[in-house]
């Protein structure tokens, strides 16, 4: 059993604080982890929603797409501005 000391208790809590290893930039360190998974994720979506599509340079480029589109039995696209580049990419997707 542990001296009921103060003095001794201090110590104890000091000792124990030391073995942790340093958990005082744990909210930092956490705040860096949230900021690095926050920017693969929008790589992640920026990669979906742009780079991986066909850019046209102006909507009537991307709604002459959707026309040879459906031509050849694709039906249901639309066009849509993208945020990344600026250009005009086709979905499937109902708005």
């Amino acid at each position: 059993m542990g001296s009921k000391k103060r003095s001794a208790w201090a110590k104890q809590a000091s000792e124990f604080k030391a073995s942790l290893g340093g958990m005082d930039d744990v909210f930092a360190r956490e705040g860096e982890r949230m900021a690095r998974q926050g920017q693969q994720h929008e790589a992640a979506l920026r990669k979906k929603s742009c780079e991986s599509k066909n850019r046209y340079a102006t909507q009537a480029d991307a709604e002459e797409a959707i026309y040879l589109c459906a031509e050849h039995g694709t039906r249901g696209l639309r066009c849509y501005r993208c945020p990344y580049c600026e250009g005009w990419h086709l979905t499937s997707k109902p708005e």
